[in-house]
């Protein structure tokens, strides 16, 4: 079975404003997606977690799989015309999202190209959709609005001016994020802050609501 479907990702332009981007809607195949949320890992704090720090089943091991796999990396040399071959990757994937997550922010410079999969079956609440921005200052210069469901694919070359956020919302809100960055000491940095982090979340956790939980980082995911 396929995971993504490579075939449009391909075919959509390239857009370039605000930012050097492509969105694309029903990127997971819905069997897939089917699966992967079947097996999606149980997350109960806002944050960002990596892999190594969740548990989870065949359905979402096999875009993890897809997404490390060369057809997939190929891909995205070709449409951001960008040589990938001897870049690190990460992958984190969060499962809610606390109230204070959404504000304007831009990709530390480590990343080169950002790749988010918005996996929740549906989404109803104006909160919570990703923003992509003409510019730092208000959550409202908004050049496109993205719904973060269904499979759909955000993909971005980081530069300066790639700036995002969305508006505030507390609840499920599944998402994958994939980053080729600069080189094995990003990759190691990043890895290690998100296991730290994981790891004070969990001593921090008895006792409280999920829905209590805030985030220690900002995010714009």
């Amino acid at each position: 079975m396929n995971v993504l479907d490579l075939e449009a990702f391909r075919a959509t332009p390239l857009s370039r404003e605000p930012y050097e981007h492509i969105v694309l809607p029903g990127f997971v195949q819905p069997e897939a997606l089917r699966g992967i949320n079947a097996d999606y890992p149980q997350i109960d704090h806002s944050g960002s977690f990596s892999l190594d720090s969740l548990k989870f089943g065949p359905g979402f091991q096999k875009i993890v799989d897809a997404l490390e796999s060369e057809e997939f990396r190929k891909a995205f040399e070709e449409k951001f015309a960008i040589d990938l071959s001897n870049r690190p990757t990460t992958i984190t994937v969060r499962g809610r999202c606390a109230s204070s997550d959404g504000k304007i922010h831009n990709d530390s410079a480590s990343k080169i190209i950002t790749v988010l999969i918005y996996l929740n079956p549906s989404w109803e609440d104006s909160g919570g959709r990703l923003r992509l921005l003409r510019s730092r200052d208000s959550i409202d210069d908004v050049a496109l609005e993205v719904s973060p469901s269904d499979g759909t694919l955000v993909t971005f070359l980081r530069s300066d001016r790639s700036w995002h956020g969305h508006l505030p919302f507390t609840g499920e809100r599944r998402v994958i994020q994939f980053n080729w960055v600069t080189d094995n000491d990003s990759q190691w940095v990043s890895l290690l802050r998100h296991r730290v982090s994981a790891s004070v979340k969990h001593m921090l956790s008895f006792g409280k609501s999920p829905k209590a939980e805030k985030s220690e980082q900002p995010s714009g995911m």
